[in-house]
């Protein structure tokens, strides 16, 4: 499928995207869109199609199905992600990881700062690596700030799964994919996952492969 030119105006490109019914395609991982810094959402969309724009994510997300999506994983380099939780997990799944739900959000020039120096690892995957799965070790609190898409600041700390969420989302936003952060020796295709490593932590698959854990 072709995507937007880069030359392109922002919105010219989102235009483009909006042009067809449906999800949108999700680019995978070689595309350099995925490696570049995006730019810091100031008005290119304006107020309509920023909202067509995020909508359009936000059923691309429920389509795939993800936790969470960034505008450069459908071509876009712009600041902008969303997320959205409804946690269908285990009980045991749920304390384990701190999986509670999340509704939708909207994030704009999100960034975010590690509370604490506690660091919890888990399993993560990505739409853009499609069928792996590896274990990152993460912040289990995150203090985000940014706007949400009607441009009224947020400040805000998250725990648990919801801070890991928002912390692969915004580093999709500075050019950093999961696997940049993973221990490569997790490396798991997601049969491997679903088979042998779908336990509430990573610690049988740390003991098996061969890894530590924080």
């Amino acid at each position: 499928m072709a995507t937007p030119s880069d030359r392109a105006p922002l919105a010219e490109q989102v235009e483009q995207l909006l042009s067809t019914e449906g999800p949108l395609a999700i680019v995978a991982a070689g595309e350099p869109v995925l490696r570049r810094h995006t730019e810091l959402f100031d008005g290119q969309l304006d107020p309509a199609l920023l909202a067509r724009f995020v909508e359009a994510l936000r059923i691309t997300m429920h389509a795939a199905p993800g936790v969470g999506l960034a505008a450069p994983q459908v071509g876009v380099p712009l600041r902008i992600a969303v997320i959205e939780d409804p946690a269908p997990v285990p009980h045991e799944v749920r304390l384990a990881r701190g999986r509670v739900p999340q509704p939708f959000r909207v994030l704009v020039n999100p960034s975010y700062e590690p509370v604490g120096t506690a660091r919890a690892a888990f399993f993560e995957g990505c739409l853009s690596v499609p069928g792996y799965q590896a274990v990152v070790a993460r912040h289990p609190e995150v203090r985000l700030t940014g706007e949400d898409e009607h441009g009224r600041a947020v400040d805000e700390v998250f725990t648990g799964w919801p801070a890991r969420i928002v912390q692969h989302e915004t580093d999709h936003l500075d050019g950093v994919l999961y696997l940049d952060r993973a221990e490569l020796r997790s490396l798991s295709s997601n049969q491997a996952i679903a088979e042998r490593w779908a336990g509430p932590t990573p610690a049988r698959a740390a003991e098996a492969l061969g890894f530590e854990l924080p």
